[in-house]
């Protein structure tokens, strides 16, 4: 049986081999919200930014076997961005070359608009981290007991004090604490072994 907490370098391998149904299958759920986000952000409607989605997966899945990861010559994050964003600038080209008939004047502008590579860059950083957060939270609220989740919820993400949560608990304050930080070190865990 698998680690279920290996690294990301470790995924990367194992994608290389098609056969391995839960790489795959962690790796979609892992960056397909991302990539369908990315194209929403940019103006494609929901079965575009869908196509876009399975389109830039399909392309991971041709070159992941031959993909040698070396973090020297630049992180993974920034190969599957640059394969989005040309995918998009394909798609956008193709629209280009189509009349489209919307009855939004502006519609067409805004399909065509890209921006800057820095703006775009720092967006998709921004999803990134947002998506291994959800994704490293869902993990984690799997493993831990309801009142031990919901005293870092609260806490750390709704911002209420250790003392109301503890009441409304029934913990001490202390337990309310200690449940925080160790959500906190299992999330930083998970997302430091993704990224």
């Amino acid at each position: 049986m698998s680690d279920p907490h290996e690294t990301r370098a470790s995924l990367l391998v194992r994608i290389r081999d098609q056969r391995d149904g839960a790489a795959w299958s962690q790796f979609v759920e892992i960056y397909s919200p991302l990539i369908y986000g990315f194209g929403r952000k940019h103006g494609l409607q929901d079965a575009d930014a869908v196509d876009l989605t399975q389109e830039v997966l399909r392309i991971v899945a041709r070159t992941a076997e031959r993909f040698e990861y070396d973090a020297k010559l630049g992180s993974f994050r920034g190969w599957l961005f640059t394969i989005v964003r040309n995918e998009l600038r394909t798609w956008l080209s193709r629209q280009r070359r189509v009349v489209v008939g919307t009855g939004d004047s502006g519609e067409q502008r805004r399909l065509t608009e890209v921006a800057d590579e820095a703006t775009e860059s720092a967006l998709w950083d921004q999803d990134h981290e947002r998506r291994l957060f959800a994704w490293a939270a869902e993990q984690v609220r799997k493993e831990v007991q309801t009142a031990t989740w919901q005293a870092f919820w609260r806490t750390a993400v709704e911002g209420h004090s250790g003392k109301e949560v503890a009441a409304d608990l029934e913990m001490s304050v202390a337990a309310v604490y200690l449940a925080k930080t160790r959500v906190m070190a299992r999330l930083k865990e998970l997302v430091n072994e993704l990224d």
